[in-house]
């Protein structure tokens, strides 16, 4: 299965990039649009996101809001290249499975997600974690690291999540 973007220059340090289907999206240092990078935090949470969202349906949680925040760490020096990634998963609800969203965001990050796993086949970190809030409170839990320091996809095939959220 194949895809492609085309990025086309606007002028100065501005790009717009069209998908297969004609989607837009811009990019340029300007604070209207996406940078590169952002972009890359994008695609990770939204593919994490796509991917725990139906499973959570599939396991009949029942979600009322649900945000997938990601935040990257850069290395000062050129490439700036990430050294490690927090995606952190928050699902509100009536009565949400502690169980059932810690499994879904650990399948997501361990088995489905493209983006994670190409990120994690080199030199970076990612850690995926929960915030759960329903009728019983907040709760938050670490569901699982993949791709640390180069070991890849390695680590990436043995990862699995860590027990649900506690109080």
């Amino acid at each position: 299965m194949a895809k492609h973007v085309t990025v086309r220059w606007q002028g100065e340090l501005d790009f717009d990039c069209t998908d297969q289907a004609g989607a837009t999206v811009k990019m340029s240092p300007n604070p209207e649009a996406y940078t590169p990078s952002e972009l890359l935090l994008a695609a990770l949470a939204g593919c994490t996101g796509m991917d725990a969202a139906s499973i959570m349906s599939k396991k009949k949680v029942e979600v009322e809001k649900y945000t997938v925040d990601a935040r990257g760490e850069q290395r000062e020096d050129h490439p700036r290249s990430f050294t490690s990634i927090t995606v952190e998963h928050i699902v509100e609800g009536r009565d949400i499975s502690d169980v059932a969203v810690a499994r879904a965001v650990g399948l997501s990050a361990a088995k489905y997600c493209v983006v994670g796993a190409t990120l994690a086949s080199g030199d970076l970190t990612i850690n995926h974690r929960t915030r759960i809030i329903d009728a019983e409170g907040e709760r938050t839990c670490d569901c699982v690291t993949i791709g640390p320091r180069g070991q890849g996809l390695a680590h990436y095939a043995e990862a699995e999540p860590v027990a649900p959220p506690t109080s």
